[in-house]
Order: structure tokens, then C-alpha cells, then sequence
């Protein structure tokens, strides 16, 4: 049985196949992405180049998807949100996958979903961006300064964050999911949190044995949003115990807190006195708020109320 080799060379007789296989070997050894391989591994022989012209096309193939990436959800490669790498070893050329930057954003929002159940994004927050929302002179300087923090939000060198106060369905969680937004496009982490269920949740995490956890994971997050406090019954252990420690130690680490609230701040110094058994703690809650005053700019979210529209 004669071998494949000589098959090809008498189904090859004029050297049009062979000459198309050079030309698409040179096409492939020219592309930009496997040209900056070989200049990195100066080492690499023209024998294990034609050893490894397989993983070569692979990897061009599918680093030139990740070229033009369509999105997490669309993504052509065999491994979807996987990246190629190139390697040597042991004198061959090895390809290897790793996540892609997608792909971590992704597992790193289903872990903090999984840890904080009462990090939420509806929808409509989902979508929320600057453009969208409804100007008007009541809310001219409440997007100014949302869209401005947003813009220069330096987590780590810049802690201070912004206190949106305002009445019940004037849009001060959209402009948080807005703000939040923008921020992902700058790679910037926020954990946008329903105030009232993440006080229960930690109540409940005590007998699980997973405070701890979830408390770092909220007082270490680079962008830390706690809507509608003051919504909550106040109780001294999750005043003194849990949003204390929170702003605490955000404050010393510099990292921004944005609130929402329906109280201003000497209203919610009033809600965070009150305690559970009826005392009244008036010099706790002015900690409390002297760290919230001195690491928040004020905004009136002015409007309408929205959701009775």
C-alpha cells in the first residue's frame, strides 16, 4: 500500500496543492498575534513550527474571535469564554485556555449572587444608563453629580460617595443601576444592595456560620451602594454590629458608598437612635452619621413619583 505521502504527490504531479499549503503556511506564520509569539520565544524552530501548525491555526482561529468579540453569550470559540494561549515546552508548541476577562466577570457576579442574596438588579436596572433618564431642572444636578461620580470614581484613592435623598419613586435606584453601569465600563465593581433584606440576611447568616464571609465581601467591595436605608426597623446590632464596622472600615480604606434614602440626614439619625427595645441611642447614631456626612456628598433626587404614573 503506497503511503499517504506519495498519494499526494501523484494526485500533486504540477505542485499546485503543495504551493497553496506554503502559501497558507506563510499566510498563518505572518499574522500579527502568531508573530508576536515568535518574537517572544526567539528559541522556536522552523521543525516545531511545522510539528504545531495545527494548534497554530487553532490558535489564530480562535484568538481572532476573541478579536471581535460578539459577547459572552455569542461567543464562537470551542470553549466558550476561554482564551488560547501559546507555549513552549519540552521543544514542542503547546496551546493551553484560560477564562477570558468576560468569562471572570461573569463567575465573580454569580459568587457575589450566591454569597449576598440581597445584592439585586432588576431588570430595568439593568438597563439603566445617563442617556435614558428623564432631564429635567428637579434632577439636572442630581445626574450631574451621579454621572460625575461615576466619570472620576477612583476606588482606593477617592472614598467619598454620594447620599441621594429624595421621596419614594423619584428614580434614585435607577440612577444608582445608571451609576453602576457607567462603572462597569470603567472595570469598576458595585455591589448594589436592598438595604432592608441585607440587615435580615446577615441576621440570619449569624446561624449558618456565613457572617463573616459576608461581611468582608461587603466591606471590601471597590463601589458599595446600600439603597433605601433607613427603610428598615433599626436595630442596634445591625447599627452597631454590621453597617458600623461596613462604613468603618470603607472609610479608613477609602472606598466610595453611595445611599439612597427618603430620610435626609438628620432624619436618619433620628431612625438609627431608635432602637428595638424603645431606648433611644442618640451618641451611637451620631457616629454613625458623622461617617455617612463626612464620605457622602447630599443630592435631592427632585420628580415625580414615578411608579404612580
Amino acid at each position: 500500500m503506497e503511503s499517504i505521502e506519495q498519494a499526494l504527490k501523484a494526485f500533486d504531479q504540477d505542485g499546485r496543492l503543495q504551493k497553496r499549503i506554503e502559501r497558507q503556511r506563510q499566510e498563518l506564520l505572518d499574522s500579527a498575534i502568531v508573530q508576536a509569539f515568535l518574537q517572544d520565544h526567539p528559541d522556536v524552530t522552523r521543525s516545531m513550527i511545522d510539528r504545531a501548525l495545527s494548534k497554530l491555526y487553532e490558535f489564530k482561529k480562535e484568538r481572532g474571535n476573541c478579536q471581535t468579540c460578539p459577547g459572552l453569550d455569542h461567543c464562537p470559540n470551542m470553549i466558550k469564554g476561554f482564551q488560547p494561549a501559546l507555549y513552549t515546552e519540552r521543544g514542542s508548541i503547546e496551546i493551553s485556555y484560560s477564562r477570558c476577562q468576560l468569562k471572570r466577570e461573569q463567575e465573580a457576579e454569580q459568587a457575589k449572587l450566591q454569597l449576598i442574596q440581597s445584592l439585586y438588579i432588576p431588570k430595568d436596572i439593568l438597563k439603566a444608563t445617563f442617556d435614558d433618564m428623564e432631564q429635567n431642572e428637579e434632577r439636572a444636578d442630581a445626574l450631574s453629580e451621579g454621572l460625575e461620580f461615576a466619570l472620576s470614581a477612583n476606588p482606593g484613592e477617592k472614598g467619598k460617595g454620594l447620599y441621594l435623598y429624595g421621596k419614594f419613586g423619584v428614580g434614585k435606584t435607577y440612577l444608582l443601576g445608571a451609576i453602576a453601569n457607567e462603572l462597569k465600563t470603567k472595570n469598576i465593581q458595585s455591589y448594589l444592595i436592598y438595604t432592608p433584606d441585607f440587615f435580615r440576611e446577615m441576621k440570619q447568616a449569624i446561624g449558618d456560620g456565613s457572617f463573616q464571609e459576608k461581611l468582608e465581601a461587603v466591606r471590601k467591595a471597590p463601589v458599595l451602594m446600600l439603597d433605601d436605608i433607613g427603610a428598615e426597623t433599626t436595630t442596634a446590632w445591625t447599627r452597631d454590629e454590621v453597617l458600623g464596622p461596613i462604613l468603618q472600615y470603607r472609610m479608613a480604606e477609602k472606598l466610595p458608598t453611595l445611599f439612597t434614602s427618603n430620610y435626609d440626614y438628620d432624619e436618619l439619625e433620628e431612625q438609627l437612635a431608635y432602637s428595638e427595645k424603645g431606648g433611644i441611642e442618640r451618641l451611637k447614631a451620631k457616629r454613625i452619621m458623622e461617617r455617612i456626612k463626612h464620605f457622602t456628598t447630599f443630592v435631592e433626587v427632585g420628580g415625580q413619583n414615578r411608579r404612580s404614573m
